[in-house]
């Protein structure tokens, strides 16, 4: 109950605190619901980069067997314990203009990533995809593996075992993981900030919305805080009940 108390203390004190009297005004503003629709759209496209990229990465970590597959796993969860901010300095080494692979990108496909929408994306991606790829890499670990082998002998291809069999098993942690690889997304501010910039209507994530109100009117950044509180509480709750519980009518 302690340890309940003190994560629920800072968000009681924020709806104590928030001004409730002028939330309907903010949410009519056209920039703050600028930014909310892209902190939805932009960690929305996170998920799904993450799961294309990152449910391979992690049947490969869970069924794998090499030397240095240990460093490899740490290698892919090291973006959760590194500092967002040098997460964002990392990707403007490697895909920034002068970038080691960025400068390619530029000279070859006239492609950009700093400083765009795409760039918030992928800053979402490098921070949240770890989330993802430890919860399906687990589930795949405990998943029965007999199924899979009866199936591969009664003449079933890998793709059709993985597809009918090793999706099915793992549903629940896939949707687990998806989750909270969104909402690790919808608030991510350090690496966005550093990769992307705070550009209004283009990468100004509601994080950084909230960073500039907080800096010039804090009453203002208080009722942006709740907005994105809620926002990520009903999305959240919304998922859990239809999905994480497996019941439809939930």
């Amino acid at each position: 109950m302690i340890g309940f108390a003190f994560l629920m203390l800072p968000l009681v004190a924020l709806l104590i605190r928030a001004p409730w009297s002028g939330l309907g005004s903010l949410l009519s503003n056209s920039e703050v619901l600028t930014a909310l629709r892209l902190s939805i759209e932009c960690a929305t496209a996170a998920t799904l980069a993450s799961l294309i990229l990152g449910v391979p990465l992690a049947w490969m970590l869970a069924r794998i067997h090499l030397p240095g597959m240990g460093l490899l796993r740490a290698l892919v969860t090291l973006p959760l314990v590194l500092p967002p901010v040098v997460g964002g300095i990392a990707l403007l080494l490697a895909l920034g203009r002068r970038g080691v692979v960025g400068r390619y990108l530029d000279q070859w496909f006239g492609l950009t990533l700093p400083f765009t929408t795409a760039g918030v994306i992928v800053a979402e991606t490098f921070v949240a995809m770890p989330f993802l790829v430890v919860t399906v890499e687990g589930a795949l670990r405990s998943a029965d593996r007999d199924l899979e082998e009866a199936a591969v002998t009664l003449g079933a291809s890998r793709t059709t075992v993985f597809g009918r069999i090793t999706l099915p098993l793992i549903a629940p942690s896939l949707l687990a993981g998806s989750v909270l690889c969104w909402a690790r997304a919808l608030g991510e501010f350090g690496a966005t900030i550093t990769f992307a910039g705070n550009l209004p209507g283009t990468t100004q994530t509601m994080p950084l919305k909230i960073y500039n109100a907080f800096e010039t009117d804090p009453e203002a950044a208080t009722a942006l805080s709740l907005v994105l509180l809620l926002v990520a509480v009903i999305i959240l709750a919304a998922l859990r009940d239809r999905w994480l519980r497996g019941s439809p009518s939930a």
